[in-house]
């Protein structure tokens, strides 16, 4: 599945109209796939419809003769001037007795539903003057919303704060970079062809069916040293401080994810929990000789970060680089090795390497991302919600995760997960969507029994219990299809 652009999705409907399908049958099925989900969430209640001047506004007119057809009360404002597909909807409502009034004159009743019919993917900039008084209008009303393709004013400032969107055809970037104005999001076939939609200059959105053939299998004949072992480096102790708990989550990970076996090299004096670990007690960043395939490097690391870093480029494997290693000198020094390694920037991190502000970075994660590859030659996991998984031209947005998963220790079960996958054989930037989707599952699986609270160990012991769903074909998507 690719995440469409707005322009990429008017490329596509384009196309469709020029091979020979009618752009009404598009608009037909887009109205009538919204309001079977507006009856699935709302029932009968009675609906307020504020249909812009355009195909957006069409897609809400023909919504509002599907849903009068069902028997729900329906109040129509529409922007003067439709042309084209929308005026033909417009007329074939007006046909059905239904008075449509200027969209100047909408008001608010309590009790109804808001389709939010005004904008699409159309946006070239931010709503003024009317419109984002009318957009200011809705989300001061209180009522629920259901979204046509986008949240008007999307992907700018001010806009429809919905209660549910129906994204036609495709995912769009604004349904994952801002999840939160989307509120439950559904997914409508509307009938464009599919050798449109499978476009691969375009991100992907990670999906389970792409990810489920890259789970390593599991023989019979398996044995701890058959299945992928890890080597963690990570630990500050000096200054009067101590970091000790993030390598013992890091190891956790790994062990949860499937490593057969976790090599644990951390500062003398760490406290040694119970965990199936071989521990290699240090006095400073050192590299023991170990047997392992890959190796996680960095967590709690503090001072020492960059030095056990560069230290663990000496074993040549296939590397996770998180937390205190990331130094743009440390992505270069492996990048002119040649040695196979990811990179697990936050915002913050990833604007160090890039020599920007964490605000700009947030601001374009799929343009941080798809840079910090570039320049460092590396797979990078742009850790946010959504996080985002580049390597060279290719692009992952990961659907799962969830706020709950913002506690300290989630980064650093990440990169053991992460590591773990690269043990077992994985390319980099496999690995990394892999671990990206279960660790997120993982979370989601969490929020819902438990809500926010969570802890980052507990992320880890629901690692087993994500993977198990996605082989068996149970994970459920965070969107519906309609």
């Amino acid at each position: 599945m690719r995440l469409f652009t707005p322009e990429a999705m008017r490329e596509a409907d384009r196309k469709a109209v020029e091979r020979g399908y009618p752009s009404l049958l598009l608009m037909e099925w887009a109205g009538m796939k919204a309001a079977r989900v507006y009856l699935e969430l709302f029932g009968k209640a009675p609906a307020l419809v504020l249909a812009g001047k355009g195909n957006n506004g069409g897609d809400g007119l023909v919504l509002a003769r599907h849903l009068l057809l069902e028997g729900v009360g329906v109040r129509v404002y529409a922007a003067e001037g439709q042309t084209g597909d929308a005026l033909l909807a417009l007329r074939a409502l007006l046909a059905h007795g239904v008075e449509v009034r200027p969209l100047e004159e909408a008001s608010f009743r309590e009790g109804e539903v808001v389709v939010d019919a005004l904008f699409g993917t159309g946006l070239k900039g931010p709503l003024t003057d009317f419109y984002a008084e009318l957009v200011e209008r809705v989300n001061r009303a209180g009522l629920p919303v259901l979204a046509l393709d986008l949240p008007s004013g999307l992907p700018y400032s001010p806009h429809v704060r919905a209660t549910a969107t129906v994204a036609f055809a495709a995912l769009k970037t604004p349904h994952l970079l801002q999840r939160e104005a989307c509120g439950k999001l559904y997914l409508a076939e509307i009938g464009l062809p599919k050798a449109l939609l499978e476009r691969e200059d375009l991100p992907e959105v990670a999906a389970p069916e792409a990810l489920r053939p890259l789970l390593p299998k599991r023989p019979l004949t398996a044995h701890k040293g058959s299945v992928g072992r890890v080597g963690v480096l990570g630990g500050y102790r000096g200054e009067g401080l101590r970091y000790a708990g993030a390598p013992l989550l890091a190891a956790l990970g790994a062990y949860r994810m499937g490593a057969g076996l976790v090599h644990l090299v951390v500062p003398e004096g760490t406290p040694l929990e119970p965990l199936e670990a071989v521990f290699h007690p240090v006095p400073h960043p050192a590299l023991p000789p170990l047997k392992a395939e890959a190796l996680a490097v960095g967590m709690g690391g503090g001072p020492w970060g960059k030095e056990w870093a560069l230290k663990a480029l000496e074993a040549r494997l296939p590397t996770v680089l998180d937390a205190d290693a990331l130094h743009p000198e440390v992505a270069e020094a492996y990048r002119k090795a040649g040695v196979p390694a990811v990179l697990t920037p936050h915002a913050g991190e990833a604007g160090r390497l890039l020599g920007a502000s964490p605000e700009e970075v947030a601001e374009d994660p799929l343009g941080a991302a798809r840079a910090l590859a570039e320049r460092t030659g590396l797979a990078v996991v742009l850790k946010g919600n959504p996080t985002v998984v580049a390597e060279g031209e290719r692009l992952s947005v990961n659907p799962t995760g969830n706020p709950a998963l913002a506690t300290g220790g989630t980064g650093d079960v990440l990169a053991g997960a992460i590591a773990a996958l690269l043990a077992a054989g994985l390319r980099p930037f496999d690995a990394a969507r892999l671990g990206v989707y279960l660790h997120g599952l993982a979370g989601d699986l969490l929020a819902e029994e438990k809500g926010v609270g969570l802890l980052a160990r507990e992320v880890a012991e629901a690692l087993p219990r994500a993977r198990k769903l996605l082989a068996e074909g149970r994970t459920p998507w965070p969107f519906s299809r309609v």
